[in-house]
């Protein structure tokens, strides 16, 4: 993954989420069908985004006839590692301890989700451990 990847301001990661959905390549007639309902955004916002997104190369775009068609470069999982990554150093410092410890005290994280969490790295914890690898 590359550190390269930016955080996308929320209304291109609304059109890239939709992208990522379809696991294919697609116009924007097909995003703005999926738009339908959630966004009133008019045809230009959408391939106005659409643009941006491929000039800061999430996606790249090839014309099949008169139509426009896109297709992530960035994989979801990718840009969900790097924006968790730079979540966590920019508002706790790195720490998961601090992050945990604030979903919790804010009431965003149960007893249940926690103990939920603890096992989750206790498996991690054994699975490095009998594997031999440092993380």
């Amino acid at each position: 993954m590359g550190s390269w990847i930016k955080r996308l301001p929320d209304s291109e990661l609304e059109i890239m989420m939709i992208i990522w959905e379809a696991g294919k390549p697609v116009s924007s007639a097909y995003i703005m069908e999926k738009l339908q309902g959630e966004k009133d955004w008019a045809p230009t916002t959408v391939l106005n985004f659409l643009a941006r997104l491929v000039e800061r190369g999430f996606l790249k775009v090839e014309k099949q006839g008169r139509i426009n068609i896109y297709s992530a470069i960035v994989e979801e999982k990718d840009y969900i590692e790097a924006e968790s990554k730079s979540f966590l150093e920019r508002l706790h410092n790195s720490s998961l301890k601090s992050f945990v410890a604030a979903l919790y005290d804010g009431g965003a994280l149960s007893r249940e989700d926690a103990e939920d969490l603890k096992r989750y790295i206790d498996e991690l914890a054994n699975k490095d451990k009998n594997s031999g690898g440092d993380r």
